[in-house]
């Protein structure tokens, strides 16, 4: 079983055996998916969008719609384009 050590910096160097079997390379980009058992996955991150195909089943416990998506795109758009002066409530205090 490959071992990887963790750091003082938060680095890990992967097995030579594992870049291997997930296809990486120098530069190559992974992301750590948690799993139901409360651990993580590794998983490369691939440059073509058709490889993404089921890279996030199992993140969410039911399917969101469409419909969904973009409300929650839409409200956070307006939430980060909100002025950032004083509340409603610091100028009715006024």
């Amino acid at each position: 079983m490959p071992i990887a050590t963790l750091t003082s910096k938060g680095q890990l160097t992967m097995p030579q055996v594992v870049r291997a079997h997930l296809g990486l390379e120098a530069g190559d980009k992974v992301d750590f998916v948690a799993d139901a058992v409360g651990g993580y996955r590794v998983v490369r991150l691939r440059k073509d969008v058709k490889l993404l195909r089921g890279r996030f089943a199992g993140r969410v416990s039911r399917p969101v719609s469409l419909a969904a998506m973009a409300e929650a795109v839409e409200s956070e758009v307006v939430e980060r384009l909100r002025p950032r002066g004083r509340s409603a409530r610091a100028k009715r205090a006024r």
